[in-house]
């Protein structure tokens, strides 16, 4: 059999602890060695290995499609990871091959890169529309796991809706392979209001391979209309910024885990600081711009009800990965436990992304970070406490204000995120407060209008 029968085998291996291919079928098995492994070493395919890794770290099975490179060719595979004792078993289904793309010409470039030009985050898919990109660190920011996506109908992500001439432009930019503009769409696991457009990419015979897409929030008119020229700055540093720095994040991830072969560890590692350091500035560019837009005198927010219980378990679901990494576990609110409340849902999960964030940072390995849903006559409020190093009563107050950290030595975000927090908290006629004491570990309350 070769890379293009019709109906494919599954193809099993076994990755183990040290990420060696210990096992393969001989399908798996040759595909590893054109990519310069053996059974016995470690794992060759990046893609599959990466997976592996994915699995083995967090304990779960973990299924998704992935692209890997055969030769001339590109293989949509469709992978099972589920780790064990004797290590990682591989489930592969799919096995279909096509074209690899190539980079466009200029021209092409250029329109691709026009699309950043108001977009908020990018994404790509192929010719199937699958998901095959997005911005790093999109999920954390919009409320949405992007890891899962992937491999994805673009329809997983994007509930799409008619235009005001009661159509729809990406079947237009499907259908003739060109690019589209203004196609409403709303997230799906949160409802946000995005505009979708897209331009077409093509492998080197000039065959339609997918879409490069970006995804701007559909804000009223009047708050998009940047007059003052602190947000207009803020506007240009985003747009100049974010598409560099997630191209700078993948190739770093790329290096990071060999994608194109053996390298020096220390190589590795340098890769690992880069890719961290540029996920630390699109958080200061994500800050900035929330900061321009809460700093508006016109600045308002959406009340709406909902159910912050909920939100906490999103919130440390979307942190799960990180909290691993550091050895902290989140212990949430209960499965099916409510807590209904008035506020702005994306606002709400961007406020305890940061103050769940905050507490994995500064836990101790093998620290519990507890996040309690609670009801006080007519407030709902979120706990989250940790097991860190605790703040002197002298700081409280100072932490709240931009741009101050406890210990600007220590590695960490950008000092905006609880001034912005508490800004937005106060936007939803709601509050957050902090008690702590050094070597006690930090408890904050977000409180919000019950419903």
């Amino acid at each position: 059999m070769n890379a293009h029968d019709p109906v494919p085998p599954l193809v099993r291996g076994l990755v183990d602890p040290d990420g060696r291919l210990v096992e393969a079928d001989q399908r798996l098995e040759d595909l590893n060695a054109r990519a310069g492994g053996a059974i016995g070493e470690p794992m060759a395919v990046p893609q599959l290995a990466r997976l592996a890794r994915l699995a083995q770290r967090l304990g779960i099975l973990v299924s998704r499609g992935v692209v890997a490179a055969d030769g001339a060719d590109d293989l949509d595979l469709w992978v099972r990871a589920e780790p064990g004792a004797a290590g990682v078993s591989l489930a592969i289904t799919g096995w279909r091959g096509r074209p690899a793309w190539t980079a466009p010409d200029a021209s092409i470039e250029a329109d691709h890169a026009s699309l950043a030009t108001d977009a908020d985050w990018r994404w790509e898919t192929d010719a199937a529309l699958r998901l095959t990109f997005l911005t790093p660190d999109v999920g954390t920011r919009h409320g949405f796991d992007a890891d899962s996506l992937l491999g994805q109908p673009l329809t997983a992500l994007f509930v799409l809706g008619e235009d005001e001439s009661g159509g729809f432009p990406i079947l237009g930019g499907l259908a003739m392979r060109e690019r589209f503009e203004d196609q409403p769409a709303r997230l799906r696991a949160t409802g946000e209001p995005l505009r979708l457009a897209a331009a077409p990419r093509s492998n080197m015979r000039g065959e339609f391979v997918g879409f490069i897409g970006a995804a701007a929030v559909d804000r009223p008119q009047a708050a998009r209309t940047i007059d003052d020229a602190g947000g207009a700055f803020a506007a240009r540093l985003d747009t100049a910024l974010r598409a560099p720095l997630g191209r700078i994040i993948a190739n770093a991830d790329s290096i990071n885990a060999r994608s194109d072969g053996p390298l020096r560890q220390d190589y590795v590692d340098y890769a690992a600081d880069i890719a961290s350091a540029a996920r630390h500035l699109i958080g200061l560019v994500d800050d900035l711009v929330d900061l321009q837009a809460i700093e508006r005198p016109d600045f308002q927010v959406a009340i709406e009800t909902i159910d912050l219980a909920d939100l906490a378990r999103r919130a440390a679901g979307l942190l799960a990965v990180r909290a691993a990494d550091a050895k902290v576990r989140i212990d949430k609110p209960a499965l099916g436990e409510a807590l209904p409340a008035r506020g702005e849902f994306r606002r709400v999960l961007q406020i305890l992304v940061n103050l769940i964030g905050n507490a994995v940072r500064y836990s101790p390995e093998g620290g519990v970070i507890w996040v309690r849903a609670e009801r006080d006559g007519a407030a709902a409020a979120i706990i989250v406490a940790d097991q860190g190093k605790g703040i002197a009563e002298a700081d409280q107050a100072r932490i709240f204000e931009k741009f101050e950290r406890v210990d600007p030595r220590e590695p960490g975000g950008s000092g905006l995120g609880l001034y912005i927090a508490r800004r937005l908290a106060r936007a939803m006629d709601g509050e957050i407060t902090l008690d702590s004491a050094p070597g006690h570990g930090a408890r904050f309350v977000l409180t919000l209008p019950a419903a």
